[in-house]
């Protein structure tokens, strides 16, 4: 919703406060989820065999697909502080942030793509 409907819309009106409403609207959800996911993330890779002491190694299919995926989970959580603590605060002010702000949306988006299609994979067996 956020890249498809609100962002365009901020973009072309160089309004702000689109993206700050969606984001005071929706942040008590988000914030909890991403904290969801790190943990079932890290969960997952335990499930799969692939303990702390694997990761990163890409020594094996699966072993590739959970390392990925957990570094793009990582990827995503820096994007989320970065916006959070750097970005948004600054957003409030200025509307010249927003294309920063849409480099975090639409990062956060495809790496959110990619790490659902590295998922199947992990039903193949892995990469």
């Amino acid at each position: 919703m956020l890249v498809f409907a609100y962002l365009p819309k901020a973009l072309k009106e160089k309004k702000q406060h689109i993206i700050l409403e969606y984001e005071k609207k929706y942040e008590p959800v988000g914030m909890p989820a991403l904290a969801l996911l790190v943990i079932t993330g890290i969960l997952m890779a335990y499930n799969y065999g692939v303990g702390v002491e694997s990761w990163f190694h890409f020594a094996t299919p699966i072993e590739k697909v959970v390392s990925v995926k957990l570094a793009l989970l990582f990827v995503t959580v820096l994007f989320a502080l970065s916006a959070q603590f750097r970005v948004l605060p600054k957003l409030k002010n200025n509307p010249d942030i927003l294309p920063e702000m849409s480099v975090h949306i639409l990062s956060v988006t495809t790496i959110g793509v990619i790490m659902l299609i590295l998922g199947s994979f992990v039903r193949f067996g892995g990469i």
